[in-house]
């Protein structure tokens, strides 16, 4: 059975290269939305965080009508950190769009996206967008593409993938560069003629993939997947089987079906081969189940992910200020939320440890982690992480091995020789260097952990122009010791409120976190130090009062308004003996241990053992 009136497809690309609006101008030209309805930018990024950073966080699935042919479209992420979200949802597609930047061409995630397409053997249509950038290069870009389909091993069809040429906030697509088109017709057209159209079996027993989950308080989990053969019928009996044997079959009754037009999800009663459904009223199922007929459980394979390469340890918060703006503050809250996180985060790892206040979690980057971090303070969660670490591993011959990222920079002329030198001191290795237009391009194969703190230094060292991206390359050999962070931190001296005469004399010593009037413990971390070492400061200082006191001799003190740090700025701060403070309102860098005389004591021992 082959459904000459359905077309599945992805769009793939690497970040901030307009999929998402794309996916826009496809759903208004065809006629998703109502004349006189207003619809926001970005309208398929519907988290708070997706819309406040401007990035696409989870896939999700759409679908338009064209010409009596139903197109389903998900919406992938394009940051490296995400790229589990991508991997698991090609299963559902038979056919990708990839997008690419006029100006940037083919970027890390491209070349990653395009690969896992490629294997699967799923069929592309390449986009060339954003051609009406005054800075397009769009010829060099078509030979930056073809090299890369080469350099993947691409087959001889896959090489003969048409391309088209947009804008996606303009609204058009042609054939030509040079020509700019009306309208999206001809990507719509290209589309239709050139993804195969989804086969199966509607008389084979039932099996289809749960490639996402979604999740509802009225309803509970939501199953997304394609239908591979057989027909699913609602309050049909089901089964859920996996294909990895990791639990026992679970028996089941459909409930709700729905199908998915433009934004909405359409209650139905049956689906075909090929459909991408969402079917309600399963508790227990995960991501990479087969739901199949009862009498013929055949499970499906599931692709498998790649590994996560960072850890950092949450645990619950036993700071002085505990418990005072969190509403989920035990150890049982904390360890709920986490494991509740697997079930739809399939890149992500959480292994319980000796103490039972702690958890590993392990993910994809700082990035990664730091989203479900940002989730779960604003769910009213209070809680303490560490600093990231990357995962070492031992290879076949016993060897250490750590991963390893590509970096792509793009900068200033003026800004190459800063990154170049900060590059090279965390074990960074220039592998391509070039110029793109009036930039230059520098590409380095670097330790995970050497990025570690790098992102706020970058943009300071290119004054806010530089763009900076990663992807996973793999495991290498480990590049020995360095130092990441050359500078020390300001730590409070007692518990009270900060004032502005002890900040005064503070701030000589370094670059602060907070102004007067804020609570401190002892222990807790309020600036930032050049030196690189610690530095205890009192800032609850008080001036006393003489009877030779000139009045308002205050007011002549001025502070230096502080640095105020993002939860990304934060975790990239972080020490090794250092821990993050995570409250709904507050964001709190500490020591891991408050006491001052332990700690000193503490450094004098480690000192003297690297003396001997």
């Amino acid at each position: 059975m082959i459904r000459e009136d359905l077309r599945n497809i992805a769009i793939i690309a690497h970040v901030d290269h307009g999929k998402t609006t794309l996916v826009d101008e496809l759903l208004k030209q065809c006629g998703a939305f109502r004349q006189n309805q207003a619809v926001a930018d970005r309208v398929m990024d519907s988290g708070d965080l997706e819309r406040e950073r401007g990035i696409t966080i989870l896939s999700k699935n759409t679908a338009v009508n064209y010409k009596g042919i139903k197109l389903n479209i998900v919406d992938t992420p394009g940051h490296a950190d995400f790229g589990g979200e991508v991997e698991r949802v090609l299963k559902m597609v038979n056919g990708v769009l990839l997008l690419v930047d006029a100006y940037e061409g083919p970027m890390p995630q491209t070349r990653f996206v395009l690969q896992r397409a490629l294997e699967l053997g799923l069929k592309a249509v390449i986009v060339i967008n954003k051609v009406d950038r005054p800075d397009a290069r769009c010829d060099e870009v078509v030979d930056e593409i073809l090299e890369l389909l080469f350099d993947l091993d691409a087959t001889d069809e896959q090489l003969d993938s048409p391309v088209l040429f947009a804008s996606a906030r303009a609204g058009f697509a042609s054939l030509s560069p040079y020509e700019h088109g009306d309208d999206m017709t001809p990507l719509l057209d290209t589309i239709v003629s050139h993804i195969p159209a989804p086969e199966g079996d509607e008389n084979a027993p039932l099996q289809m993939l749960v490639s996402s989950i979604d999740y509802n308080e009225y309803v509970g989990r939501i199953a997304v997947g394609r239908i591979e053969n057989g027909i699913l019928k609602q309050n049909s009996d089901i089964l859920l089987t996996n294909y990895h044997a990791t639990r026992d079959d679970i028996k089941a009754k459909a409930v709700n079906l729905y199908t998915f037009e433009g934004l909405k999800r359409v209650p139905i009663e049956s689906a075909q081969p090929g459909d991408i459904i969402a079917l309600s009223g399963l508790d227990t199922v995960n991501i990479g189940d087969t739901i199949c007929d009862p009498l013929h459980p055949q499970a499906l394979p599931f692709v498998k992910i790649s590994e996560p390469t960072v850890e950092m340890a949450f645990s619950i918060n036993d700071s002085p200020f505990a418990g005072r703006e969190g509403k989920f503050v035990t150890s049982r809250n904390l360890r709920d939320r986490l494991f509740r996180e697997l079930l739809k985060d399939v890149s992500l790892k959480v292994e319980e440890t000796e103490s039972t206040d702690t958890f590993r979690v392990l993910g994809r980057g700082e990035m990664h982690l730091s989203i479900l971090i940002e989730t779960m303070r604003r769910e009213g969660y209070e809680f303490q992480v560490g600093a990231p670490k990357v995962l070492f591993r031992k290879d076949e011959d016993g060897n250490t091995t750590e991963p390893f990222e590509e970096v792509v920079v793009d900068v200033p002329a003026s800004a190459v020789g800063a990154v170049m030198e900060k590059l090279n001191a965390r074990k960074g290795e220039l592998t391509k260097m070039g110029n793109v237009g009036t930039r230059t391009r520098l590409e380095f194969l670097i330790p995970s952990r050497g990025l570690f703190g790098y992102r706020s230094e970058f943009l300071t060292d290119t004054r806010g122009e530089g763009i900076l991206n990663t992807i996973f390359h793999g495991y290498l050999p480990t590049k020995g010791d360095f130092t990441s962070r050359q500078t020390g931190s300001l730590i409070a001296f007692e518990t009270g409120e900060s004032i502005t005469y002890g900040l005064f004399n503070a701030q000589e010593r370094g670059a602060l976190f907070i102004g007067a009037g804020v609570p401190v413990y002892a222990g807790m971390v309020v600036g930032l130090s050049p030196k690189g070492e610690d530095i205890v400061v009192n800032v609850c200082k008080k001036k006393h009062a003489t009877n030779m006191r000139a009045s308002g001799s205050d007011d002549a003190l001025r502070l230096i308004p502080p640095r105020t740090m993002s939860l990304e700025q934060c975790i990239e701060f972080l020490a090794e003996d250092e821990l993050l403070e995570v409250t709904p309102k507050s964001l709190r860098i500490r020591k891991t241990v408050l006491d001052h005389g332990i700690r000193a004591a503490a450094l004098a021992k480690k000192r003297a053992k690297q003396q001997q």
